[in-house]
């Protein structure tokens, strides 16, 4: 398995490597940011690797696929799956130059597919690295369709999951919390313009001037540099309160009552799918990515992305309703993951497309 981020590999894909497990062993290539020994507890051999998730320098990338090359080269493994978009392309260029199958993860298209130039760079590298990957999966089908319609992949090697899935045990249903302090919204994740914070930050701006100490927002995150004032100068304002990263997102979810996250892309955002487990209803972009994590006017709300103004709307339509329609939105929420996205049936799924010879699980 070939990935930039250990800690995501370890929240999002443990299950998965478990059963993987079963039928062989099981080697991770990532730069080492956290639950290494969870891995290594498991029995997984770990091989730390250099890997700068933004930088363009092509020295860099020339240098990571050599890395790669040399890896496949001396393991020699059975089948290579890969995470995020350097090991998808630079991975998958050394398995192809080896001979050794593949199978790759489209996990969103991400800011490379927002610019133009950048756009059509990352196709035709793309298209050369997929040639010969045994399936391209993704996690909605609007990327799917993005790089069918790119001729990067054709239909018959898409494998479409409902994202990572959700351990509904890990993630169970909490009771509403009370509301005499006022509503609260969270929002949980990198705080980065991507996610739609600009929206985000207006729109507490405008709830906090209208409603006072009656609406809260909480964020839960690391922001990047941009954001490093706005946060502090939102903090003492007393518009948001920030608890900066944490390890552990379910006391924030279970403290909360409506989770927020108006980004401008994603493949399947864990955190939707987190905080309908958890109960709590969610207001986020109408985009591939969000939308198919909630039944709109149901277990969530969709604002138009990019919009400030129908943020603040979908905002203050949520603080208009009743105490219990809030609730009940998160209970709908709860029903919803545990019948199109438990964690097992997508585990089962991604086993049956990684190895198609062995009998479906």
């Amino acid at each position: 398995m070939v990935t930039n981020h250990s800690y995501m590999l370890w929240r999002f894909r443990k299950e998965l490597i478990a059963e993987l497990q079963r039928t062989g062993e099981v080697v991770i290539s990532t730069p080492f940011v956290g639950h290494e020994d969870d891995f290594r507890a498991m029995g997984c051999r770990l091989i730390e690797t250099q890997l700068d998730r933004r930088s363009i320098n092509p020295k860099t990338d020339l240098k990571l696929y050599r890395f790669y090359r040399t890896l496949i080269r001396t393991e020699r493994p059975d089948l290579v799956v890969t995470y995020s978009i350097k090991p998808n392309i630079y991975a998958s260029y050394a398995c192809k130059k080896c001979g050794v199958p593949y199978c790759v993860n489209v996990q969103g298209l991400g800011t490379a597919f927002q610019k133009p130039l950048i756009a059509q760079l990352v196709t035709v590298m793309y298209r050369k690295a997929l040639k010969k990957a045994r399936t391209v999966f993704f996690e909605n089908e609007g990327n799917a369709q993005e790089f069918q319609n790119r001729r990067i992949i054709p239909q018959t090697r898409v494998t479409v999951l409902k994202g990572a899935g959700i351990n509904l045990e890990e993630y169970p249903l909490r009771p509403y919390p009370s509301e005499a302090d006022g509503v609260r919204f969270l929002y949980l994740g990198r705080i980065m313009k991507e996610k739609g914070m600009d929206e985000l930050f207006e729109a507490a701006q405008t709830l906090k001037k209208k409603y006072g100490d009656a609406v809260h927002f909480d964020l839960v995150g690391f922001f990047e540099d941009a954001y490093k004032d706005t946060v502090e100068r939102l903090s003492e304002a007393g518009v948001v309160c920030f608890h900066g990263f944490q390890s552990d997102p379910r006391p924030f979810y279970a403290m909360s009552h409506c989770v927020v996250l108006p980004s401008y892309h994603e493949g399947m955002s864990n955190v939707l799918l987190e905080a309908a487990a958890s109960g709590r209803a969610v207001i986020t972009s109408d985009i591939p990515g969000c939308r198919e994590a909630l039944q709109n006017g149901v277990s969530g709300l969709l604002c138009k992305p990019r919009d400030a103004q129908s943020l603040t709307e979908q905002l203050e339509h949520f603080l208009r309703l009743a105490p219990e329609e809030r609730a009940a939105m998160g209970e709908q929420g709860r029903r919803f993951v545990e019948k199109e996205f438990d964690k097992k049936a997508v585990v089962r799924a991604t086993l049956n497309a990684l190895l198609p010879a062995r009998e479906p699980v």
